[in-house]
């Protein structure tokens, strides 16, 4: 039952994250409701709308079919216009920013539902149109149902407007900075959270794995979610320790270690820690907060390519790198699981060192050129060497790039004047 759930759990994260996910539903939804508008309609409930209030109820069947038409061909272009956007802000966004971006914005749940109610309205008055006569008078008519049928209409309307409001923000780099921002910040809080609360006893030390035996995978893809609860009370059971080699986010390829035993393990015990091990074909920063400083330092490094040329984007970018940074200096680099203060499960995790060098040897390739984004970026990491980090064991990280910041933009820099500045800054 855990591998099932385990499995549907990884199912529904990865349809959640599709275009079509809440369309569908809705789609489905409206053609439900039309059914069961029309069993509403044999027990009369029209007959009494008529009588509470007429005034709401069409008086034959040919202004109902006209009515009905109209709201159909309406609606089918509102919905053309509306995908048309979402494909010419995902253009954009991967054109002038990053084509990281892409699966976040694809998942935006707020284009996903109106597009979704556009497509559940029209399917429901396609399948209520198929119910009227033209003959039809007014106390046979299913009055309810085609009033409903216009009240979702309208309603699609509101929402059209909405969605151009939303769209339109949604372009805007800031909004996409703060998004990312927010979606990592979120997920480092409950890391901290959960370390502080799985690690009350200070646990540092985590035996050797050099000799231990290594077990392979034979899916592929990027390493998304582990159940470390199943996986523990595998390992507690099978009185062994789990060192799991690859970092979350990271591509598993076929046939290469993905985890290591303390002790043997049969076929079926492997199994079923595997089976608590999802893979996935695409990235999204809810479920790996890396994700959010790769997507970060690209927008800055597109905003200084040639063909883009704006420094005040990557100025924005390294602002929330800089936040991003100080939260996730408070974590530990070691990613041990306890049971009664013993280490069980050892999760590969990528180093604070590392995660710098990467954002910082982009940033320094493509902006050492520039005065104003150096500077910036000086003023980034001699904030990051202030903070009170994890017993400051990510100060001399900090410092190693700034010197190495200084040295590449000295060598860049053409200006007497700009050498003369940068070098200002850590005197």
């Amino acid at each position: 039952m855990k591998e099932l759930y385990n499995k549907m759990l990884a199912f529904i994260n990865n349809v959640k994250s599709k275009i079509a996910f809440y369309p569908t539903l809705l789609a489905l939804a409206g053609f439900l409701l039309s059914f069961v508008m029309a069993a509403l309609e044999k027990q009369d409930v029209s007959k009494k709308l008529i009588e509470t209030i007429p005034q709401l109820v069409l008086e034959d069947g040919d202004t109902a079919l006209t009515v009905l038409s109209a709201c159909i061909g309406g609606l089918i272009s509102v919905m053309v216009f509306s995908f048309s956007m979402v494909m010419l802000l995902l253009s954009q966004a991967s054109s002038n920013f990053s084509p990281r971006l892409l699966p976040g914005l694809i998942s935006d749940k707020t284009h996903q539902v109106v597009l979704g109610t556009y497509l559940a309205t029209i399917l429901y008055n396609i399948f209520t149109l198929f119910s009227i006569e033209p003959n039809d008078e007014k106390y046979t008519l299913p009055g309810l149902s085609i009033l409903l049928g216009i009240i979702l209409t309208i309603l699609c309307l509101c929402m059209f407007i909405y969605f151009i409001h939303n769209i339109s923000q949604s372009i805007q780099i800031n909004n996409i900075l703060d998004s990312i921002y927010e979606k990592s910040k979120k997920r480092l809080t409950i890391l901290l959270k959960q370390e502080k609360e799985e690690n009350k006893t200070t646990v540092e030390s985590f035996p050797s794995s050099d000799k231990w035996k290594e077990y392979t995978t034979k899916e592929s893809g990027y390493l998304q979610n582990i159940s470390y609860k199943n996986i523990i009370k595998i390992a507690i059971e099978k009185e062994t320790r789990i060192h799991i080699t690859i970092p979350k986010g990271f591509f598993v390829l076929q046939h290469v270690p993905l985890l290591k035993s303390e002790k043997e393990l049969d076929e079926e015990t492997l199994h079923k820690i595997l089976s608590n091990i999802n893979f996935s074909r695409g990235e999204l920063v809810e479920d790996n907060y890396i994700l959010a400083f790769k997507q970060i330092t690209e927008i800055a490094v597109k905003a200084m390519s040639p063909g883009i040329n704006d420094p005040g984007t990557a100025i924005n970018a390294i602002d929330y790198l800089t936040e991003l940074f100080a939260l996730r200096m408070q974590k530990r680099d070691c990613g041990i699981f306890i049971n009664d203060e013993k280490a069980v499960i050892k999760n590969a995790v990528i180093p604070f060192e590392d995660l710098l060098y990467n954002s910082m040897a982009s940033l320094r390739t493509y902006c050492k050129h520039d005065p104003i984004i150096v500077q910036k970026l000086i003023w980034m990491l001699q904030y990051l060497e202030k903070i009170d980090a994890y017993k400051n064991a990510y100060k001399k990280n900090v410092t190693h790039e700034l010197e190495n910041l200084i040295k590449d933009a000295v060598a860049s820099f053409d200006s007497e004047e700009d050498i003369k500045k940068i070098k200002s800054y850590i005197d």
